[in-house]
Parts: structure tokens; sequence; C-alpha cells
């Protein structure tokens, strides 16, 4: 009994099999695109937020992040980088000399694009405003139109997240959301779905095992029980009970000899 007992415990061990090697690298890329797309929608939609509430530049806790377009500061900050620029007050606008990256309303432009560029020259005061002139540091000449300070953004201090400023715009198009979101979403959930499946299979598989291996034992119990008995049986002999004359009787054979030997002394 104590053999079968100690079989039955490898059985029991042996149905608990390490995850699959794909099952570990799906893990791994869902943790990977988990980790890149989920930010980006949260700073997006943080972002988006702010921009509809409000006509200033979206910033989260004084932090202003910016996606560069163009070649025009490379090699020190290039194409589809994300820039953090630094909100500035009236103060530290005034302390900004040459050398300081800028972030500021395009002079030349429509009034809602953005610029980065590099203070290129000393500021100067004109009208009783601050003049900023910039140029791109990849730029041969600087900038049409000189930079009033109401028009600054922000400063940049060198914070920057590379290439991912291409997926944020691309995710910023209904393309990008269905590729980038729903699709990973989707395939994420049915992961999970597939994966808790295999694993409800492997344990009714293991409960299966299980009850067959307790119904195997039982047989073989009741299977050793019953040669048990059977040798018993066979072991058994019928026997008859034994009486055994007391002190002062005689048995019946005594008194036959007496009487025989009686008539044997009369002739």
């Amino acid at each position: 009994m104590e053999e079968n007992t100690k079989k039955s415990s490898p059985n029991a061990s042996e149905s608990v099999k390490p995850m699959d090697r794909k099952e570990k690298i799906a893990g791994i890329i869902g943790i990977v695109l988990c980790v890149l797309l989920i930010p980006i929608l949260v700073i997006n939609c943080i972002l988006i937020v702010k921009g509809l509430s409000s006509d200033d530049v979206p910033s989260i806790g004084g932090k202003i992040p910016l996606i560069v377009l163009t070649e025009s500061m490379e090699p020190k900050i290039n194409a589809g980088d994300i820039i953090i620029c630094q909100e500035l007050s009236e103060e530290d606008i005034k302390s900004l000399k040459k050398g300081d990256v800028i972030s500021f309303y395009d002079p030349a432009g429509n009034g809602t694009s953005i610029v980065t560029h590099e203070i290129y020259e000393d500021p100067y005061i004109e009208n009783g405003k601050i003049y900023f002139v910039t140029k791109g540091i990849n730029n041969l000449t600087k900038d049409k139109k000189p930079v009033s300070q109401d028009k600054i953004v922000g400063i940049y201090k060198g914070t920057r997240i590379p290439i991912i400023g291409h997926i944020a715009m691309f995710m910023q198009s209904t393309a990008g959301l269905i590729i980038c979101i729903f699709v990973p979403l989707g395939a994420l959930v049915a992961y999970e779905f597939l994966r808790r499946k295999k694993q409800d299979k492997v344990k009714d598989n293991d409960i299966e095992a299980l009850m067959a291996e307790l119904k195997a034992l039982k047989e073989q119990t009741s299977s050793d029980h019953k040669d048990i008995n059977e040798k018993n049986e066979a072991q058994s002999v019928d026997t008859a009970p034994v009486e055994i004359p007391s002190s002062g009787e005689e048995s019946e054979d005594d008194i036959k000899e007496t009487a025989t030997s009686d008539e044997n002394n009369k002739n």
C-alpha cells in the first residue's frame, strides 16, 4: 500500500508544467506595447483635453511636450523627437540669453505654429518689449522675424525622447488610433482569453488524471483486500469440537474395555 501511494506523487507533480516559451514571448511583447503605447495615449488625451479647454499650449505640471517635425535643430534635436520644454515666468524670460534654446509662436507663421530654435544674438529691447533673434542650428540663416517676449512658450533644457514623436503623430490619425491602440488592445484581450482557456483546460485535465489515479488506487486497494480474504479462507481447516472428559467421569471406551476384562477373568 505504501508503494502505491509513493508512486502516485510524481504523477501529481508532473502535471505542473513550466510556461510555454511562446507564452513568455507573447507576454513580453504585451508588456513592451503597454509601456510604449499607454503613456503616449495618456499624454495625448491630456493634451487634447487641455487644448480644447484653453488657448494656451497644453502642459503637464509646467512641462510642455512638443513633437519636432523638421531637421532645423539637428544634430542637437532630431525630427521625430519629443522634447520637453519648461514654462517660463516673466522674470525667467528676462533672464534668457544667447545660446538658450526656446520654443515660441512663429512670428512669421499663422500665429499657432510653434518653433524651437536657439537664441542667435543677445536680446534687445524695443518699445518696452524684449526681442530675441533666433536661428535653427542646421539652418544657414537666422529666422526672418525676431521673437517678442509675449510669444515665448518655454525653454528647452535637453530633455527629449528620440523617435517617439513619429509614433505620437501617427497615433493622432484615424489609422494610427486603430493600429496602435485598438489592434494591440484587442490582441491583448484575445491573448488573455486564450491563456485563461488553456489554463482551465490544463486544470481540468489534471483533475481528471487525479480522479483516474484515485480510482485506480481504490480498485488496487479493493483487490488487495480480496486477495487477503481469499488467502485466509484457503488456509482455514474445518474442525470438530473435542470433548475432554472430566477427572470424575470415564469415557465410553474405558467402560467397554473394563467390561471385556471382567468377562475374561470370569472365564
